[in-house]
C-alpha cells in the first residue's frame, strides 16, 4: 500500500499543498518564498528518502514566520496521513551528522503522543533572511500535528548554516529510521499498549 499524503491547509496568512511519499527517492520541489527554507527540506527528502512537493504562498511582505511554522504544521499533517496506523513500522529513529565543526543528534518517536525538545544556540540571529527562532516554529508545528516526539541537538557549531544544515540532515535520517517497515514486524503495532 502507497505511503503517501496530499495535505492543503488555507488561511488568511498562508496557503499550503504539501505532498509526500514516505517509500520515495528522495525527490523535492519547492515553491515557498523562503530560499533557506527550502534548502533544509531539500535536506529531509533527500536524507530521509522522501519524496516532497511543497507550495505555499503565504504573507512574506509581513515576515517568514507565518509561512515557515505552517510548513511545519501541514507536513506534520502530511506525515500523519501518509504513516496511516504505524503497523510494521520501525517507530524510532536516530542520527548524529557532522558538517565541518558542527555536529547535531535528531531522535525521533512515532508515539502519537506530541512533544518536542529542541537545543540549539544558534551563533547567529538570521541566515540569509530566515530568522534561526524560526526553526523551533517549524519543528514545534510537526511534532504537534505527526503527533511524535523529537529530540534535537546541536552539539556543537560555531557557523548557524552549518547548525542548521546538521539538524536538518539528522531529522531527514532519523525519519528514514522510523517510518522504515520492519519485516519482522509485519502487521504488528510497535507498542505493547497495542496502539500508537
Amino acid at each position: 500500500m502507497a505511503r503517501t499524503a496530499t495535505v492543503e491547509r488555507n488561511t488568511l496568512e498562508t496557503r499550503i499543498r504539501v505532498s509526500v511519499n514516505l517509500d520515495g527517492t528522495g525527490k523535492s520541489q519547492f515553491d515557498t518564498g523562503v530560499p533557506f527554507l527550502e534548502h533544509m527540506m531539500d535536506q529531509i527528502a533527500r536524507h530521509g528518502l522522501i519524496d516532497l512537493d511543497i507550495f505555499c504562498k503565504g504573507d512574506l511582505h509581513i515576515d517568514d514566520h507565518h509561512t515557515v511554522e505552517d510548513i511545519g504544521i501541514t507536513l506534520g499533517q502530511a506525515f500523519a496521513e501518509a504513516i496511516g496506523d504505524k503497523k510494521g513500522i520501525v517507530r524510532y529513529g536516530h542520527s548524529y551528522v557532522p558538517l565541518d565543526e558542527a555536529l547535531s543528534r535528531v531522535v525521533i518517536d512515532f508515539s502519537g503522543r506530541p512533544g518536542l525538545s529542541f537545543n540549539c544556540d544558534f551563533t547567529r540571529a538570521s541566515i540569509g533572511k530566515l530568522d534561526t527562532q524560526l526553526f523551533w516554529e517549524f519543528f514545534q508545528g510537526f511534532v504537534n500535528h505527526a503527533k511524535v516526539s523529537l529530540h534535537i541537538d546541536n552539539i556543537k557549531g560555531f557557523n548557524a548554516h552549518h547548525q542548521a544544515e546538521t539538524i536538518f540532515k539528522a531529522f531527514g535520517r532519523a525519519l528514514r529510521m522510523a517510518v522504515e517497515m520492519d519485516p519482522r514486524m509485519a502487521g504488528v503495532m510497535p507498542s505493547t499498549k497495542g496502539t500508537l
